[in-house]
């Protein structure tokens, strides 16, 4: 056995290991591939990072199937899934990759578990066979002693035990054998494999180096790119900046134009206004001499015309002059021009040509002087009176033309002229913004001398050439490593030279360090200072010649002061990049003095005190001066404000040497608003005389500083109204009254020298009680130095006792309770005082101070207790003293000093306000409450308090809960809180409980409470039911039990049902209902019942949610309202572009008069009304879908109630027989959150139903649903089952749906019944679930036709047609598509011919219904139509077309009505006959075959056919007649035949046709009568021949008897038929055979 699950084993392993070799040697090609798109993406990433990821070794994808290639692959692999970017299909290569790596480690360990058990096996097995072997030893030993010994019996055995352990040893050894080669085979796997790995590695290499050596390329080249984009971006930067520039100067151009403009309106508005005013004033003169008015205006404008020409010459002189003087300037430049580039020779000509020119030249000049002197007067005389006549663009034209030819020294003429223009008209755009004047044209006299004009534009011209000359060869740009220096290439240490606080006679001298800053070697060299500075400075610089980056030099400045004034400078240099320069500065000796505090406050003091204070002068200047203290100019005393006044400030404006002249000229307010406010009431004269002068330099000033004046008069008048407003306050008394209180100490004037300071007293002595203030300057013999002014201010007391808070503040109190406070009282006196503190008499009860009486030491401070406790009586006792409204309390408390009979006042203050809390209502009757419920009840808690109060519900009892936070909480400041009280009863009984809420003060406030507990006799096992989130028109659904517990009546072992206190209810079943209302989208299933005492019924909650019908329609007119108006609004721009061609002024007309009134009446009559619009119509499915797409969710809850009645439901009476308690009444409490779908139906307006309508049975109809997902996720949809024996069938199921995809659903229904089916579908996700309704209906076809089986065409001549119509009326409720089938026409006609035909079978055999056909090939019968759709209750017509080809008795068919392409509804057999000639007979047996043979044999000629008469072949016609025999009354036998004419066109002029009997005696013979026996029938009618036979009194009554007549027919030919009567008896009691 063991040997056998070896082998098995080994063979198994065989096979295992074969399909694991050929699956790697796929795998491992799959690997290659694999890791070329890995190298391929690896390549996309270095070319989009720059190479960052290009480093890594590409071998590292692939290695053997080791455990150290394996961890190197899987960690190579690792780091694939870091990167981000990663496309879709490379995630999805990589994750095959991992798992195919893993399916490899496995198998490799497997196999190396295979090996190894091998190795074991193949070791056990050769230990066994050594062991065999020596057993096999020991047996040959013991087998030759028992031989000696002559054991047979022991022989036998060990013989027997030698046997076997050989047959082990050769079985041991055979599977040596196979575990070697099994051994060999794996070794010869590993060999190859290793081979493969070498290989694998090698090629992996190479394309690694190739992939560095494209990776190197790919950067340089990216490097490239980068440098070229990089070259454009920088100049496309530069581009944008020069449009940036350009585009600010246009700005700045354009403010200043539109500035000039409004400058020009203003002035062009003043002189016509000016012109108009002395029109007026000539006017008025004129009147007043009596002269005539009309000819000195008239006089007056012509005089104006003439000086406005000569104006204009003058200009037109002046701008010829100009362009004179620069086209010698430019003949000059030219000139030089051509000195520099022409030869010595050329040169020498040109300066001969030169001479020529000399001669022109001079007295060009002397043109311009002579033409500058007689006009330079008259134009500046003339300008004022001609500009008041000149045009705004004349001007504007012509110095816009100066301005662009010469330079601004040439327009010292008009510059003049035009600047009293310009001063006194340019005003700002927002009055305000332009604080001084500015005057941008000031030319000086000396420039607008016409001698100079020439002169100095010629030297400018010079300058500028040698200069241009001198950078050019001097000047060089400094670039190093591609950069250039900029800025400034020498830095000086110190930056500035100053020379301060020197003296007149001494010599200074300061070494500045230059050092070059720039980036290479540059030279230095001086070139001079500033022309002022040259009589005193005096620089010592040696030029170090080329200085290296980073080195310096020195230079030596020396200054010789000649004069005391201060100068300022600069020494110039010249380096190689450009010049550059180093200020100077020489400051004299200065006084600069300061205050170290402007303002002395003495604070309070007693009368009869003496205080000082001290101010320190500080000269931090190096000159000293001589000062002097005295009061402010003018003011002799103080002021003061008596003691009954409030303390205030007196403001007065004070002016020092009132205004300087440059301050009033530049801005006359500023100087005046910005000097320091003192107090002082005798300056009024200094005041007028100010506010006069500034007045003066008012009305000296020029129009533009008129809003400034008018501020400056403002803030004036305002100080003037507050120094009047005080003085009113004031009590002035006499020099002589007046006691002074601050004076000056000792030191009052003396010298103050450089670098020090002086500190000077400051004596404050109160005499009378009140504020004290007095004003001092200090003035100083240095008239650099302007006067300090500074302040004393000071109170005098008369009381030696003060409070420091006068105004005790208690805040808010509240009533009833005690408040405490310290007041403490301080004392200036020196000695002790004795104390007496009052409150008044209203708030005695409520108010104390203590102690009441106490003493005061010197100097020292005395504490008092204020205890306040206000009663609820406050309000009455306190009267005026407290505000009932505001409910501010202001007590009055006296301190007396007893010694001194003098009163210190002090107030106290408080807001007194209650404590109560006030709950409403106070009573809550909670009602009846069943113990399966809670019942809530709101109160309304209010702090009547201004202050917030903290309370809290104590000692609630179980049954009663009190929310939010338990029923604590604080009330702020007159708040109210809504507090909700639940009550939850525990048990059947009437509560009747208060609750208590206590404030933090510990006031208790109480609440009455009332209730009915009510135990029901049902109870439901869940009372409240929250939905999962439901999405729309999708459904949820719970369940629930409503239970009957009640059993037993005995109270006492248990509780039982009742209300309060009342009966117990009786056992037995009890009934309930659910009450759904008509908007909630629940149903409850089943809604009524009843429960059995001890059972439960089990209810269905359905959840649904749905939009609004209402909703819907609002949203459906909407959009229909939209869709108008926007249709309207086209159709209205075609009638206004179709008028615009024919005609502007219709449509200006149409336009005006009715295109609103058009559009709004065109929108009014086509909006619908949402009640007319119905359900299924595309606006409001469209409104519905639009929605759903747009619906955020919503959250609702129901509370459905379920009333209980005790008693059986009557199944036809209903609950109407019950009546019910309301008070037992359960309420199963809903939570319904709707959400938005996540997938749609997109179809069919988004219905959810899919209606198949009616389908016939048997039959399938296919419907396409196409769903979209419309979340954001991916979703994976399930279906629900549907019934597998039903008839709907979901075809082709939808797996997955990306955001925002369509996909089709495929459902089928095939009815097998007659009747309505109905089923639901359910697509589920991970979140939403969305119902379909699949509803159709089995409907058999059934059909009425208006010919039952047979449809007989008659007879026809041949080669002509015949129609008739047959109806097919559709009975069904369905639409039946129909077809129209003739066997004749059957692909199955050709097989169904094979088989033998109908002539030769017997007549019951016969199938064949297909008879005669055309010759030509073409159907003789033919319908119309063929196929198509009868509506439900509709019918259709066909016609049925006869055309036969040649003659012959039996054409005949069969159509089929086939309905749906399978179900034949209807048979119809189709017959006819085809005549050569308008005759027939009908009637009878035919003795002919009724099969025409498939030769077609033409008729024999016969010499009678020759003469014309064509003799027809005799026909036989059989004629049956049976007798009946042995009734009452004889009967004779009765047949008929009938003869035709054929109605036709083609025989139209042919007789009638005429039939006759032969033979007639032999007939009546024998018991025949034949009516009529001859005829004529006309063409289209037919008569019949009646037949009967009565037999003869000697007829056998066995033998039939046979009779021959012959019947002629004569029409266009002459027919005759061989008539074959065949008469016998039949008895009527014997059945025939």
């Amino acid at each position: 056995m063991e040997e056998n699950k070896i082998s098995y084993s080994e063979e198994e392993e065989q096979k295992s290991l074969l399909p694991f070799l050929e699956e790697k040697e796929g795998k491992a090609g799959q690997f290659s591939n694999v890791e070329e798109h890995w190298e391929e993406y690896k390549l996309e990433e270095e070319l989009a990072g720059g190479g960052k990821t290009g480093n890594k070794d590409a071998s590292e994808g692939v290695q053997d199937k080791s455990d150290s290639s394996m961890e190197s692959l899987e960690h190579y692999l690792g780091d694939i899934n870091n990167i981000q970017a990663m496309k879709y299909t490379d995630r999805i290569c990589i994750l095959t990759l991992q798992r195919n790596l893993k399916e490899l480690n496995d198998i490799a360990k497997q196999k190396e578990l295979v090996v190894q058990k091998a190795r074991d096996k193949l070791s056990t097995c050769q230990l066994q066979i050594k062991m065999l072997a020596k057993q096999l030893e020991y047996v040959d030993i013991e087998i030759e002693k028992e031989e000696e010994a002559g054991n047979v019996a022991a022989l036998s055995r060990l013989q027997a035990m030698r046997r076997r352990l050989c047959t082990e040893l050769e079985k041991e050894k055979d599977f040596e054998l196979k575990t070697a080669l099994t051994l060999k085979e794996n070794i010869k796997e590993e060999e190859a494999q290793k081979e493969y790995e070498e290989r694998h590695k090698k090629v992996l290499e190479d394309a690694k180096r190739n992939h560095e050596k494209a990776v190197c390329f790919l950067r340089k080249s990216m490097a490239r790119i980068h440098e070229k984009n990089a070259k454009e971006e920088v100049k496309t930067r530069e581009h944008m900046e020069r449009r940036i520039q350009a585009v600010l100067s246009l700005k700045t151009s354009i403010t200043s134009n539109r500035a000039k403009l409004q400058t020009l309106q203003v002035w062009n508005k003043a002189m016509a206004f000016e012109a108009k005013k002395q029109e007026m004033k000539m006017r008025e003169a004129i009147l007043a001499e009596g002269g005539n008015v009309a000819k000195e205006i008239f006089l007056h404008k012509r005089l104006l015309d003439h000086e406005k020409a000569k104006q204009a010459s003058r200009e037109q002189q002046k701008s010829r002059k100009i362009e004179i003087v620069s086209r010698i300037l430019q003949e000059k430049a030219s000139i030089l021009k051509q000195k520099k580039s022409q030869s010595c020779t050329k040169a020498i000509k040109g300066g001969g040509k030169l001479e020529d020119s000399s001669p022109w030249r001079m007295k060009t000049w002397r043109y311009i002087e002579k033409t500058c002197k007689h006009s330079a007067g008259a134009i500046s005389q003339s300008w004022c009176s001609s500009s008041a006549c000149s045009s705004a663009g004349e001007r504007t034209a012509s110095v816009g033309e100066i301005s662009e030819k010469i330079p601004h020294d040439v327009l010292c003429e008009s510059g003049e002229d035009e600047k009293e223009r310009d001063k006194t008209l340019v005003e700002p755009e927002f009055p305000g913004l332009w604080s001084q004047e500015c005057d941008l044209r000031k030319i000086s006299k000396e420039e607008t001398e016409p001698k100079q004009l020439a002169t100095r534009v010629k030297e400018k011209g010079i300058f500028e050439k040698k200069m241009e000359e001198f950078q050019t060869g001097i000047f060089q740009k400094q670039i190093v490593s591609g950069r250039e220096c900029k800025g400034r290439t020498f830095y000086s240490k110190p930056s500035c030279i100053h020379f301060k606080d020197f003296d007149v006679g001494q010599i200074y001298k300061k070494k500045i360090v230059l050092t070059n800053a720039s980036y290479s070697v540059n030279f230095c060299r001086l070139v001079g200072i500033s022309d002022w500075l040259k009589d005193f400075i005096s620089i010592h610089f040696d030029p170090p010649g080329k200085m290296s980056a980073g080195m310096s030099c020195e230079i030596v400045v020396t200054f010789k002061p000649m004069i005391n004034e201060t100068l300022e400078g600069e020494v110039m240099f010249m380096a190689q990049t450009g010049s550059f320069s180093v200020p100077l500065k020489c400051t004299a000796k200065r006084c600069m003095l300061a205050l170290d505090k402007e303002l002395i406050d003495f604070g309070s003091h007693v009368v009869g005190e003496t205080i000082s204070r001290t101010i320190s002068l500080t000269n931090s200047g190096a000159l000293g001066t001589r000062f002097k203290v005295q009061t402010s100019a003018g003011d002799s005393r103080t002021c003061r404000a008596t003691a009954k006044s409030s303390p205030r400030r007196m403001v007065t404006q004070h002016f020092s040497d009132c205004v300087p002249e440059k301050e009033v000229s530049n801005s006359p307010v500023t100087s005046v608003v910005e000097k320091k406010e003192q107090i002082c009431a005798d300056h009024s004269e200094e005041m007028t005389y100010c506010v006069a002068q500034v007045e003066q330099h008012r009305t000296e000033t020029s129009l533009s500083s008129t809003s400034a004046e008018q501020l400056g008069q403002d803030v004036l008048n305002s100080r003037s109204d507050l120094d009047t407003d005080s003085a009113c306050n004031l009590v002035e008394l006499s020099p002589e009254e007046t006691p002074v209180e601050i004076m000056l100490g000792k030191v009052t004037e003396g010298e103050i020298g450089p670098f020090s300071s002086v500190k000077l007293q400051i004596i404050f002595v109160p005499a009378i009680p009140g504020d004290v203030r007095a004003e001092f300057v200090i003035m100083f013999d240095n008239a650099d130095c302007k006067p300090l002014c500074f302040s004393a201010i000071g109170v005098s007391l008369d009381v030696p006792v003060w409070v420091p808070n006068p105004n005790v503040d208690l805040k808010i109190c509240m009533y009833d309770q005690l408040y405490q406070d310290c007041i403490v009282v301080q004392s200036r006196a020196k000695v002790t005082l004795r104390l007496k503190f009052e409150v008044c008499k209203e708030l005695s009860k409520h108010m104390e101070l203590l102690p009441k009486t106490g003493y005061i030491q010197a100097q020292s401070s005395f504490s008092v207790q204020l205890k306040f406790l206000p009663r609820c009586s406050l309000p009455e006792d306190a009267g005026s003293y407290f505000n009932e409204e505001t409910r501010v309390l202001e007590v009055p408390v006296t301190i007396l000093i007893v010694d001194k009979a003098k009163k210190v006042n002090f107030t106290v203050h408080a807001i007194v306000t209650t404590s109560d809390l006030e709950i409403s209502p106070a009573r809550i009757n909670f009602g009846y409450c069943t113990i399966y419920e809670a019942v809530q009840a709101n109160v309304t808690l209010t702090n009547k308090s201004i202050l917030p109060q903290e309370f809290g519900f104590v000692g609630l009892p179980e049954f009663v809960e009190i929310q939010p936070h338990d029923g604590l909480g604080i009330l702020l400041p007159l708040e109210s809180l809504t507090l909700d009280i639940i009550f939850k009863a525990n048990e059947a009984k009437e509560y009747s409980f208060e609750l208590t809420c206590k404030s933090e003060i510990n006031r208790q406030f109480k609440l009455s409470c009332k209730a009915v507990g009510v135990h029901p006799p049902l109870e439901l096992s869940h009372s409240l039911v929250q939905f999962a989130a439901t999405a729309l028109n999708g459904v949820s659904t719970a369940t629930l039990y409503v239970m009957n517990s009640h059993v037993s009546v005995n109270h006492f072992t248990h509780a039982v049902p009742r209300i309060g206190n009342g009966e117990v209810a009786p056992v037995g079943p009890t009934s309930f209902e659910f009450r759904v209302p008509e908007d909630c989208p629940v149903t409850i299933t089943p809604s009524v019942g009843t429960v059995l005492p001890g059972k439960k019924s089990l209810i269905q909650v359905s959840f649904r949610p749905t939009l609004s019908d209402q909703l819907i329609r609002e949203e459906a007119v909407r959009r229909l309202c939209r869709a108008a108006a926007t249709g309207a609004e086209i159709q209205k721009r075609k009638k206004d572009e179709e008028g615009k061609k024919l005609s502007i002024s219709i449509t200006k007309q149409l336009v005006r008069d009715g295109g609103s009134k058009y559009l709004t009446s065109l929108c009014n009559s086509e909006q619908p009304k949402s009640e007319e619009l119905k359900p299924d119509s595309d606006a409001y499915m469209a409104a519905q879908a639009f929605l759903m797409r747009n619906f955020s969710g919503r959250f609702e809850k129901y509370i459905i109630p379920c009333f209980v009645a005790s008693g059986h439901i009557d199944e036809k009476k209903g609950s109407e027989n019950l009546s019910c308690s309301p008070y037992n009444t359960l309420y199963l409490e809903l939570h319904c959150p709707a959400v938005a779908p996540s997938v749609v139906v997109t179809s069919d307006n988004g219905k959810n139903t899919v209606n198949f309508g009616d389908v016939a049975v048997g039959h399938r109809m296919i419907k396409r649903i196409t769903i979209q997902n419309i979340s954001p996720e991916k979703l994976e949809l399930g279906f629900s089952v549907l019934n597998p024996n039903g008839p709907f069938l979901l075809v082709r199921p939808v797996g997955m749906l990306e955001p925002g995809e369509n996909k089709t659903l495929i459902i089928s229904f095939c009815p097998n019944e007659n009747k309505w089916f109905f089923e639901t579908l359910d697509i589920r996700t991970a979140k939403t679930t969305l119902t379909l309704s699949i509803t159709g209906r089995g409907v058999m076809p059934s059909i009425v036709c208006s010919v039952e089986e047979v449809l007989n065409m008659g007879y026809v001549i041949a080669r002509e047609k015949v129609t008739s119509t047959f109806k097919i009326q559709n009975t069904s409720t369905l639409t039946l598509r129909y077809s129209i089938q003739l066997d004749s026409l059957s692909s199955t006609r050709d097989k169904d011919q094979q088989r033998l035909p109908s002539f030769i079978t017997s007549s019951l055999q016969r199938t064949e219904f297909v008879g005669t056909q055309n010759y030509n090939g073409l159907s003789v019968f033919s319908i119309f139509p063929t196929e198509g759709e009868i509506l439900a209750g509709k019918s259709q017509e066909f016609i049925v077309t006869f055309s036969p080809d040649h003659e012959s008795l039996y054409y005949s068919d069969r159509l089929k009505v086939v309905l749906f392409g399978k179900n034949i509804a209807h048979v119809i057999h189709l017959k006819g006959a085809a005549r050569d000639h308008p005759m027939f007979v009908e009637g009878g047996i035919p003795l002919d075959v009724p099969i025409e043979s498939l030769a077609v044999t033409s008729p024999v000629s016969s010499p009678e056919a020759l003469k014309g008469e064509l003799q027809e072949p005799v026909k036989s016609i059989l004629l049956v007649l049976e007798y009946i025999e042995g009734e009452g009354s004889p009967v004779p036998a009765m047949t008929e035949l009938k003869v035709g004419a054929i109605q036709t066109a083609q025989f139209a002029s042919k007789k009638n046709v005429e039939f006759s009997f032969d033979s007639l005696p032999l007939l009546q013979q024998k018991g025949f009568t034949v009516e009529p026996v001859k005829g004529t029938v006309e063409p289209g009618q037919v008569k019949c021949i009646s037949v009967s036979w009565v037999p003869p009194a000697d007829f056998p009554a066995d033998d039939p008897l046979p009779v021959t007549a012959l019947l002629t027919l004569k029409g266009d030919i002459k027919e005759s038929y061989q008539i074959l009567f065949m008469a016998k008896v039949v008895s009527a009691y014997a059945p025939a055979k």
